[in-house]
């Protein structure tokens, strides 16, 4: 799927045709990577769309371009080649401030090391992360208290990253991701560190994230057993997206 000579598999990785506003879209994207005179090409022609309130995954083995795709995608990094719209925003041609801002009115990311603050409790992580989005009015107490019943983290909230699980740990993670409300949720192995049990547990919350709340989650992973309850699974490979298919697993309660 190179941008001089398109294949079909770049059609089959796109949204249905009569989907007008995607609220993700990548058109043609490439990342290069210099080091003095080596250049290693991380994506290559890159195109695909995501609708509001889909659940998509993208899944490859290490170094097919995903995690690249990731940065490009939450605007922490500038693509070499091709475009990346988000909300009908092109983040090509903003400054760094305006791309910082998009992503906090926007985006709420999810990653495999949790990055947790370990000196605030977990609420605290949470009501950070509620402070420095920019959003006016207090923090949603509704909100957080919904959350923190769907990620069963009752009684947790007080304790700081390292008297918690892993799980409990991913799931502060989640739930500092979602008190924004974000339309989007990027996560990327958000399931990397857990166990099966946990894992289901932050794949649940994925799943209601896009359901319960209309939220449009991309998540990255190798896992197939994992990426098979998205709406939609792009397989990556050597930086090029080369086919699609539909989810097809439930997540045990």
């Amino acid at each position: 799927m190179r941008p001089e000579a398109p294949s079909a598999a770049a059609s089959a990785v796109s949204a249905p045709p009569d989907a007008a506003n995607p609220i993700i879209l990548a058109r043609d994207l490439s990342k290069t990577y210099r080091n003095g005179k080596l250049e290693v090409p991380a994506l290559r022609g890159v195109s695909f769309t995501v609708q509001a309130g889909e659940f998509v995954a993208v899944v490859g083995p290490s170094g097919s371009g995903k995690s690249t795709l990731f940065h490009l995608l939450g605007g922490l990094t500038q693509a070499t080649g091709g475009s990346v719209s988000i909300g009908g925003t092109d983040l090509a041609p903003l400054s760094d401030a305006a791309r910082t801002r998009l992503r906090r009115a926007t985006i709420g990311f999810v990653f495999q090391r949790f990055n947790l603050l370990p000196t605030l409790s977990a609420l605290g992580n949470i009501e950070l992360a509620h402070e420095i989005s920019g959003l006016k009015g207090p923090l949603d107490r509704a909100l957080l208290d919904h959350l923190a019943d769907l990620l069963g983290l009752r009684g947790r909230l007080e304790h700081r990253p390292n008297e918690l699980s892993g799980g409990e740990q991913q799931r502060v993670a989640i739930a500092r991701a979602l008190i924004t409300r974000p339309a989007i949720v990027l996560a990327d192995e958000p399931t990397g560190n857990l166990d099966t049990k946990n894992s289901d547990a932050v794949l649940q919350m994925l799943r209601a994230s896009s359901r319960e709340l209309n939220q449009t989650v991309l998540m990255i992973t190798h896992n197939p057993e994992a990426a098979a309850i998205a709406d939609r699974i792009l397989h990556m490979r050597d930086g090029e997206m080369t086919h699609i298919e539909q989810g097809h697993r439930e997540v045990p309660v």
